[in-house]
C-alpha cells in the first residue's frame, strides 16, 4: 500500500516519455473480432479486441499503476456518430517474478477484450475508419522491454436498416437470438469488481485523499474564498428556511463535482495523460512552472482568483440549484491556484484508465477540500471567530512555496543519474527550508509563541536535512562505481586494455533495480569490479545514441550486462540478459579476468 502522499507524487515518476524501440517485433498484436459484417443505425453491437502476447513475455494488467508499473491500456478515440465502449478485460493472473517481492498482475497467450459498439441514429450508411491504441508493458521472468504503443484502425460499416446481413464469429459472440445475461449475474460481476477495488488498500488510500482535500484549506487560495461563501448563505439564511444543511451538502456537492470531472477526464484518457508527463521536456516544463508558482508564494509576484471569476461567484441565483452553482463555481475558481497540489493525482488517475476510480479520488479530495466550507456555510455567523489572515498565513504561504520547490525537484528525480547528487538537491532544500522558515523570515518576529513554533519547524527541518542521506543511502554498502557511457570512455578503456562491463538500465526496468539492490552491492562484485571499467547505458529517456547501441550490441531487454575484453570485443558467452543472482556475475567476472591474464 502507497502511502496517500505518494499518490500526488508517484505518477510524476512512474513512467517515462520515449519512443526508440528495443526490437522489430512487436510483443502485444490486437486483432479487431467482429460480430456481423453490417451493423444498422441505431444499435448496440458487440465487438471484441483479441490481443496475442508473444511468449517467453508477459504483459502488465490495467491496474498496474497501483505497484508503479506501467499499465495495459487499451484507448479507441470517439468518432461523432460511433463510439466503443464499455471495454472490458479478463481478469489478470497473479505471477510473482524474481524481481518482486509482491505477486503482479500479468497476461499472457491470448486475451480477448469485449466491449460495446455504439452507433447512433445519425451514422450516415458507408464505411467508417476507428482508431485507437492498445498501450503495454512486456516483462519476462527476469527482464522488462520498455513500454510500447500499437496503433489499431478498423472499419465498421453502418448499412441500411432491414439490409441482410451476415454473422461473424459465433463461437465468440454466441447466437444473435440468444438470450442476454440476467441482470442479477451483471450485477453480481459488477459487484465483485467494486468489492475488489474497495480493498483495504482503497480504503486507506480514500482516507489520505480526504484528510489532504482538508489540508488543501491552508493554501491561500481557499482563505478569500470564506468571505464569498459567508455572504452567499448569511444573506440567504431566511430563505433556505431551516434547510441550510441541505443547501451544505448541496454546496459542497457541486464543488466536488468540478473536480471529480477533471478525474474523469483524465482517466477516460487513458495514459495520455501520464504520457504527457513522462517527457524529459515536458517534465522540465512542469517543474519551471513549479519553481515559478513557489516564487509567487515567496512574495516576489502575486496570484490572485480572477475578477471575473470572483464576480461569476457573488452573482444572485436562488434556490438548491443555485447553492449547486455556487459550488460549481468555487471550483473552478480555486483550480488555477490548487492546480500544483492535484497535478499529481491527476496524472496518477490518467495512467490508470479506471473511470470509476478517477473520479471516485477527486470526489473524495474535494470533500476533504470543500468540508470546511461546507460547515462554515451552515454556521455562517461563526464568521467573526475565524483567524483573520495574518502573519501566520503569509508564513504557511511562503512554507506552501518550499513545499512546491521539493515537488519540482521530486520531478526531476529522473534526469538526475547520481544518487548523491539527488541526495544532495533534497537536504540543501531541507536546510534552506529549515533556515528561512525559522530564522531568516521575519513575519510574526512580535509574537512569541509564534516565533517559538517558527523555530522548532526550523530545527526539524535542518535536522531532516543531515539526516536524510542516512536514510536514503543504500544499506547494503557500496555498490558498483558506474559512470555514464561515452564512446570515448570505451575506446580509452581499450587503448588502456582493460576489460570493460557495460551495463544497460532503466529506471522503469524492476529487474535493473534489484540487480542494483541485490547483486552490484554484493562485496565480491564491487570488489571484482575494481578491474573492470564499468560503464553503464541508462535507457530510462531517450538520447541520441540510444538506437544506433541497441542495434550494434543488438539489446532486446533490460537488463543487460556486456562482457568486453581488453582488446574491446564482447565476449558472448558471457553476456547476461535478465536478473541473475550474484555468483553468476561474479563466476563471468572471474572467467574474463582470468583468461586476460588477471588474478582474480
Amino acid at each position: 500500500m502507497k502511502r496517500p502522499f505518494h499518490l500526488f507524487c508517484l505518477i510524476l515518476l512512474a513512467g517515462f516519455f520515449f519512443h526508440a524501440p528495443f526490437a522489430a517485433a512487436t510483443v502485444a498484436r490486437v486483432e479487431v473480432v467482429q460480430a456481423q459484417d453490417g451493423y444498422p443505425a441505431p444499435g448496440e453491437y458487440p465487438i471484441g479486441f483479441s490481443i496475442h502476447i508473444t511468449g517467453p513475455w508477459y504483459i502488465h494488467g490495467t491496474h498496474a499503476g497501483e505497484s508503479g508499473l506501467f499499465p495495459t491500456n487499451l484507448n479507441i478515440n470517439d468518432g461523432s456518430h460511433i463510439q466503443v465502449k464499455g471495454i472490458t478485460f479478463p481478469p489478470a493472473q497473479e505471477k510473482t517474478f524474481s524481481f518482486s517481492e509482491e505477486p503482479v498482475a500479468v497476461y499472457s497467450g491470448d486475451l480477448l477484450v469485449r466491449a460495446t459498439l455504439v452507433i447512433t441514429a445519425d451514422a450516415t450508411v458507408g464505411i467508417h475508419q476507428i482508431s485507437g491504441a492498445f498501450s503495454s508493458q512486456a516483462c519476462s521472468e527476469n527482464s522488462c522491454l520498455p513500454p510500447e504503443t500499437v496503433p489499431i484502425t478498423f472499419q465498421v460499416a453502418v448499412v441500411p436498416a432491414g439490409e441482410p446481413i451476415n454473422r461473424l464469429n459465433q463461437e465468440i459472440f454466441g447466437q444473435p437470438d440468444q438470450a442476454p445475461a440476467p441482470k442479477d449475474q451483471v450485477s453480481l460481476k459488477e459487484g465483485r469488481r467494486l468489492a475488489q477495488n474497495l480493498g483495504a488498500g482503497l480504503w486507506l488510500t480514500l482516507l489520505g485523499l480526504l484528510l489532504g482535500g482538508l489540508a488543501l484549506n491552508l493554501t491561500p487560495c481557499i482563505y478569500p474564498l470564506i468571505p464569498i461563501t459567508v455572504s452567499y448563505f448569511g444573506g440567504r439564511g431566511g430563505r433556505m428556511r431551516g434547510r441550510t444543511v441541505i443547501h451544505g451538502m448541496v454546496y459542497i456537492l457541486g464543488l466536488a463535482v468540478t473536480n471529480s470531472t477533471l478525474g474523469l477526464a483524465a482517466s477516460l484518457s487513458g495514459n495520455i495523460l501520464g504520457a504527457a508527463l513522462q517527457n524529459p521536456v515536458v517534465l522540465g516544463v512542469v517543474a519551471g512552472i513549479l519553481i515559478a508558482l513557489a516564487f509567487s508564494f515567496f512574495g516576489f509576484w502575486e496570484l490572485r482568483i480572477p475578477a471575473g471569476l470572483s464576480g461569476l461567484a457573488s452573482k444572485q441565483f436562488g434556490g438548491v440549484l443555485g447553492t449547486f452553482f455556487m459550488g460549481l463555481t468555487l471550483g473552478i475558481v480555486a483550480a488555477p491556484c490548487l492546480g500544483p497540489f492535484i497535478l499529481g493525482l491527476l496524472t496518477y488517475v490518467g495512467q490508470k484508465g479506471d473511470p470509476f476510480l478517477g473520479f471516485l479520488y477527486f470526489f473524495v479530495l474535494s470533500i476533504g477540500m470543500g468540508l470546511p466550507l461546507a460547515v462554515l456555510a451552515v454556521f455562517s455567523g461563526a464568521v467573526n471567530k475565524l483567524p483573520v489572515s495574518g502573519a501566520w498565513m503569509v508564513w504557511i504561504r511562503k512554507a506552501l512555496g518550499w513545499v512546491l520547490l521539493g515537488m519540482a525537484g521530486y520531478i526531476l528525480q529522473p534526469l538526475i543519474h547520481d544518487p548523491f547528487l539527488k541526495q544532495g538537491l533534497f537536504g540543501l532544500l531541507l536546510l534552506a527550508a529549515g533556515l528561512h522558515l525559522g530564522w531568516l523570515d521575519k513575519e510574526g518576529a512580535h509574537l512569541r509563541v509564534f516565533s517559538r513554533i517558527k523555530k522548532v519547524v526550523g530545527a526539524i527541518l535542518v535536522a531532516g536535512a543531515f539526516v536524510l542521506p542516512f536514510i536514503l543511502m543504500t544499506p547494503s554498502g557500496d555498490g558498483v562505481n558506474w559512470v555514464d557511457y561515452t564512446s570515448a570512455r570505451l575506446k580509452a578503456a581499450e587503448k588502456a586494455e582493460q576489460p570493460v562491463m557495460l551495463d544497460f538500465y532503466a529506471d522503469w526496468c524492476g529487474p535493473c533495480k534489484a540487480m542494483d539492490r541485490e547483486v552490484f552491492t554484493h562485496p565480491q562484485v564491487v570488489q571484482l569490479s575494481q578491474n573492470f571499467v564499468n560503464l553503464r547505458v541508462d535507457l530510462t529517456t531517450q538520447h541520441p545514441e540510444q538506437e544506433k547501441l541497441q542495434a550494434r550490441y543488438h539489446v532486446r531487454g533490460v537488463p543487460t550486462l556486456l562482457f568486453m575484453d581488453s582488446n574491446g570485443n564482447e565476449v558472448e558467452s558471457l553476456r547476461i540478459e535478465g536478473h541473475v543472482p550474484p555468483k553468476e556475475v561474479i563466476r563471468r567476472m572471474r572467467q574474463l579476468l582470468k583468461s586476460a591474464g588477471q588474478a582474480p
